[in-house]
């Protein structure tokens, strides 16, 4: 009962969403290579738009006709919000596994940049369709695609400004600590100014990210500023990758299962991996005509698509309901063998093919 109402008393919402992920993003986004993301850019944006959203809607579909086996009805609007939060995989991480398995780099950017993108890609459809439903309107086709257009490219074009703004002032200065205080207000500051301005503050972020992590590493910053600078993100993305899956576990305390919702979500585990194999399959299967792609890629990519807290910060931030109880156990339920299933032996399964596809 004690650990019931600790766990009741914090709002996982908040803290992931509009707190932790800010950080996670950008020092995801400052370790990545901007350059080979170039090269990379048609497979992670295809990746991240396309598979995200056909990933959303096959979800959403095998998630009503499960339901449906089981006799709980429930209309498509609901379906789509559970496939939108269950779709984005978690960056932290597959980043984390991606360090300790030596895979080719054209994989390793297309898994990195996938998921630094598709969450804020995932936040958008999930937003867009509960506004709809908050508006008592349904979530039509048009109504999405407009808000996420607003969203997403605002998010980016707002990411770029304030990233470039902040490497001019890198660029003006030689002293490591206001420097890393700069990266700091942009960060915090900017996640909290993009959401103010209604547009996608995790796209922000990466943007900003990609930014100071190339350019202003590159030209902004002294070797002392970029060693502390380096050392200091890796050290939050560390400290923060732990709190979250801590917080996660705990969350899992205020699960409430019935006998059909275990034959459900049962149902949905397969579910949830075969929609991903489709949609990283299908948009890598056009671009193969005109792209080489190292073996393994679309294994690795599949079962790469970790689910984590920003999966679970959606579903609890759904209002409170029946169907809220319902998407936010499905929710724990898919994260947990993600993070616990997938999670534990995506090294193995990335190590399988790095070993014989290594970069020379």
């Amino acid at each position: 009962a004690e650990a019931h109402r600790l766990v009741s008393g914090i709002d996982f919402n908040q803290a992931v969403l509009h707190g932790m992920l800010a950080f996670l993003l950008f020092a995801g986004a400052f370790q990545l290579d901007l350059t080979q993301l170039g090269r990379e850019r048609v497979s992670v944006l295809s990746l991240s738009v396309f598979a995200t959203a056909l990933s959303t809607g096959i979800v959403a579909l095998l998630f009503k006709a499960a339901l449906h086996l089981v006799g709980i009805p429930i209309c498509m609007t609901p379906a789509l919000l559970f496939g939108a939060l269950i779709s984005p995989t978690d960056p932290v991480a597959v980043i984390d596994v991606l360090k300790h398995a030596r895979v080719p780099k054209q994989m390793a950017t297309q898994i990195a940049g996938e998921s630094l993108f598709n969450d804020g890609i995932g936040v958008v459809v999930f937003s867009s369709v509960l506004g709809a439903v908050s508006l008592g309107a349904h979530a039509s086709v048009t109504g999405v695609l407009v808000t996420f257009a607003r969203e997403a490219v605002g998010g980016a074009c707002f990411g770029l400004v304030t990233g470039y703004s902040t490497y001019r002032l890198l660029r003006s200065i030689d002293h490591y600590q206001t420097e890393l205080l700069l990266t700091l207000a942009l960060v915090g500051g900017g996640y909290a100014l993009a959401e103010r301005l209604h547009i996608s503050a995790p796209i922000a972020a990466v943007t900003a990210g990609l930014i100071v992590g190339n350019q202003g590493r590159a030209l902004g910053m002294s070797d002392v500023t970029r060693d502390y600078l380096d050392k200091f993100w890796t050290l939050i993305d560390e400290v923060l990758n732990a709190l979250l899956f801590m917080l996660v576990g705990f969350e899992v305390i205020r699960l409430v299962l019935t006998r059909s919702l275990v034959v459900v979500c049962l149902l949905l585990i397969p579910a949830v991996l075969l929609a991903r194999l489709v949609s990283v399959a299908l948009p890598l299967g056009l671009l193969s005509r005109k792209t080489n792609f190292a073996r393994g890629t679309i294994t690795v990519l599949t079962w790469g698509g970790l689910r984590g807290g920003v999966s679970v910060a959606l579903a609890l931030s759904l209002p409170v309901g029946s169907q809220h109880d319902l998407i936010a156990s499905m929710t724990y339920f898919v994260v947990a063998f993600s993070v616990l299933g997938q999670g534990l032996s995506l090294g193995a399964v990335a190590r399988r093919f790095a070993a014989r596809y290594a970069d020379p």
